[in-house]
Formats: structure tokens, C-alpha cells, sequence
């Protein structure tokens, strides 16, 4: 199963293309192609998949999902924690 950590937006490009979010503290770049345009701005928080922005989500959302991913950390040692935070958008695809 994949989870994906709510992120939030801290830069976006001239051109729109990409996006700097900030995922606990994690800033990573993520592609915009998937969304229309403008519909993502600074302050925004979204969903990524393998690198790519999936879609907006709100922010009361966001930060519940995010204080629920921060009690599953605590449960796992510091390897567990950081691959789980660095890897968050790169789940391969499975079949079941």
C-alpha cells in the first residue's frame, strides 16, 4: 500500500512546470503537468505521485493527515522514519 504525504507548496516556477513542496521538512521538486494551470499556488498543499502533483488538498485535511502520519513515524526507528519521508511519492506499482 502507498501513502502519499500531504506536502506543502513553497515555490513554483516561472513558467509553472514545477514546484518546490516541502514534505515534514523535506523540500523536493515536484512536476505540475498533471494539473491545470494556475490551479496550484504557494500555500497550497497537494498529494504527489512518482514526482508529480496529483491534486489539491485542504489544508484542515492536510494537517490531520499529516499529524496521523507523524504518530505512524514515531513508532518506527530513524532508518524506517526517513526512507518512509524521502520515499513517500515513489511507490511502485503492485498488483494484488
Amino acid at each position: 500500500m502507498c501513502l502519499s504525504i500531504p506536502s506543502k507548496v513553497v515555490k513554483i516556477s516561472e513558467d509553472e512546470t514545477v514546484c518546490t513542496v516541502d514534505t515534514m521538512g523535506v523540500k523536493r521538486d515536484a512536476n505540475l503537468m498533471m494539473m491545470s494551470e494556475g490551479d496550484i499556488k504557494i500555500g497550497d498543499y497537494v498529494l504527489l505521485h512518482i514526482g508529480f502533483v496529483m491534486n489539491k488538498i485542504d489544508e484542515d485535511e492536510a494537517l490531520k493527515s499529516i499529524e496521523t502520519y507523524k504518530e505512524i513515524l514515531e513508532l518506527m526507528d530513524e532508518d524506517e522514519r526517513k526512507k518512509a519521508i524521502l520515499e513517500d511519492d515513489e511507490c511502485p506499482n503492485r498488483e494484488s
